[in-house]
């Protein structure tokens, strides 16, 4: 498989014309990094996007798991990602709880 790189010191990215907004990674991204977005330009009404980067904790379930291949995460020999803090954990919480949307 081909090395994927991304924009420079960024942990994770989102191709956003490839994304559907099925919700898939937010509901899974532990650190409170991922959102959702809301815009009528959207195709459903809303997009998935980064919205806290230096949260990252580089656990690559969010580009696991999605069904569109458009999350990317940078490879731990390019980036130092962050450890996963409490802060962290309860801003994912907080999310889950606003139905994945951005706080």
């Amino acid at each position: 498989m081909a090395k994927m790189t991304g924009p420079e010191n960024i942990p994770v990215w989102i191709d956003s014309n490839r994304c559907k907004a099925c919700d898939l990674c937010v509901s899974l991204c532990p650190s409170g990094t991922l959102a959702m977005q809301l815009g009528a330009e959207f195709v459903l009404g809303k997009i998935a996007r980064v919205m806290e980067p230096q949260r990252c904790i580089g656990c690559y379930e969010c580009e696991l798991h999605c069904p569109d291949f458009a999350i990317h995460v940078a490879e731990r020999s390019d980036f130092k990602f962050a450890k996963l803090t409490p802060e962290s954990k309860e801003r994912a919480q907080q999310i889950k709880a606003n139905r994945f949307m951005a706080l």
